[in-house]
């Protein structure tokens, strides 16, 4: 299992090679195709065996997606979820109209809450930046974003499992795949800017047929864009003004005023005694690195 990024790294090392692979599976194809790995993809797929099974998963089969499967599907038989079926009826989704000026602090408000919560962000940059104003003002936060190495995501999301880190800041690429346990609230920081990208993020809380909420910060500039985006994934969300400190931010988010008292993520103590002890030889953690390095998706194709 391995992105395509990780997966062409270990061919050009040396390390694998696709040519006895049999059964192949390319997982959230039209992610592929949104995030322009289609180049990557197709180079990978040229290397396996020809007659052996592919099967790919996606969500829709616009853009390039249809070229993958004429291209390297033979006779290929479809399955699918019905939508209706498919529609999370517990979850809640709200748009609160923010002024600009306000939304720092409100946003500070809504991750000091009692409980766990993912807040999404465009950018990697605006992701470590947010991370940094939330652990200064007292809130256990993480950042999440494709500028950390395979072991620091792992870390993280395991400390925000166990609830040693009660904020992940995460830009989309926590937006799929992604399992927590009684999360019940997910805030767009920043605006998706595509209704697909909307849903897989919601689609973090209310899963196995658990509550949870939706929520996103809109300033005035962007309510218009907003409005369309919501039509084009057919929700209809309540809608509600608010400002920092106020009892409808409290009541819909569990907003809560941070202490203020700076604090750090520090690892585990069990990992920490890890690293105190003699290291293993060289080649051994290379070796262990490399088992260890891949990430959550994988190339594959079907029969």
């Amino acid at each position: 299992m391995a992105t395509p990024g990780r997966l062409k790294d270990l061919i050009d090392r040396g390390d694998c090679r696709l040519n006895q692979v049999s059964i192949t599976v390319l997982d959230e194809a039209d992610q592929m195709a949104d995030m322009g790995f289609m180049p990557q993809v197709t180079a990978l797929l040229n290397q396996v065996r020809p007659e052996g099974q592919r099967m790919l998963f996606s969500a829709t089969l616009d853009r390039n997606v249809d070229l993958l499967v004429r291209r390297y599907l033979t006779d290929p038989v479809v399955h699918s979820v019905d939508p209706s079926q498919g529609a999370v009826t517990t979850m809640e989704h709200h748009v609160l109209h923010v002024h600009g000026a306000d939304k720092q602090r409100l946003t500070a408000q809504i991750a000091a809450r009692d409980g766990r919560v993912i807040m999404f962000l465009d950018t990697k940059h605006a992701v470590d930046r947010l991370t940094e104003d939330l652990l200064n003002c007292g809130v256990r936060a993480a950042a999440l974003h494709g500028g950390k190495s395979q072991p620091q995501r792992t870390r993280t999301l395991a400390q925000f499992k166990t609830g040693h880190v009660t904020v992940l800041v995460a830009t989309n690429v926590a937006a799929r795949g992604i399992h927590v346990d009684n999360l019940d609230l997910v805030v767009n920081v920043d605006p998706p800017t595509d209704h697909k990208d909307y849903l897989h993020r919601g689609g973090r809380t209310a899963r196995a047929g658990e509550s949870g909420s939706v929520v996103t910060l809109v300033t005035a500039n962007q309510r218009r864009d907003m409005t369309r985006l919501m039509a084009a994934a057919g929700i209809v969300p309540e809608t509600t003004q608010v400002r920092s400190g106020e009892e409808a931010l409290a009541r819909i988010t569990g907003a809560r005023t941070p202490s203020g008292i700076p604090v750090t993520i520090t690892a585990p103590a069990a990992e920490q005694r890890r690293r105190s002890t003699p290291s293993s030889p060289r080649r051994g953690t290379a070796s262990a690195a490399r088992r260890a390095g891949g990430r959550r998706s994988v190339v594959g194709a079907a029969a």
